[in-house]
């Protein structure tokens, strides 16, 4: 089998290129503005839903007799239980995909194992979506293993 020489015009190469890169430049600036918005409303969310509501959420379990502290870091939201601090829920947004979503970090300790996953609060519902009931909805369903034990 014998190779020929590349057939395509030195100028229709330059073209196809700087086509590729200008996409790829409106591809970037479009996602950017995505991640912007998501980060706006993940802001929010924290602000205006979760974290009042994982407030209110410690106090009722504190009053069942399960010792929990709120966490509010720059930008972040944590639940740890009082006697371990690796032992925690806490929110992040997840913009490791095309549509970012708000998630749940939870790390729980089982004696020297430490038992660790991340799940979306409502699949993949944009942030700006997400209700009170789909955050507290999340957190019972996380926090049940915390307080089974």
């Amino acid at each position: 089998m014998t190779r020929t020489h590349a057939a395509i015009e030195t100028s229709e190469l330059r073209k196809r290129l700087r086509h590729a890169i200008d996409e790829r430049r409106k591809h970037t600036a479009a996602h950017r503005a995505v991640l912007d918005a998501a980060a706006a409303a993940y802001t929010e969310l924290l602000e205006m839903t979760a974290t009042p509501l994982v407030q209110k959420l410690a106090n009722a379990l504190r009053a069942e007799g399960h010792n929990f502290t709120v966490f509010t870091p720059n930008g972040g939201l944590r639940m740890a239980l009082a006697k371990s601090a690796d032992d925690f829920i806490e929110f992040a947004l997840d913009t490791s995909q095309d549509e970012p979503f708000a998630a749940l970090r939870v790390n729980r300790t089982r004696g020297r194992r430490v038992v660790q996953h991340e799940r979306p609060v409502k699949g993949r519902t944009p942030v700006e979506r997400l209700t009170e009931d789909d955050v507290l909805q999340a957190l019972l369903d996380e926090i049940v293993p915390f307080v089974e034990r």
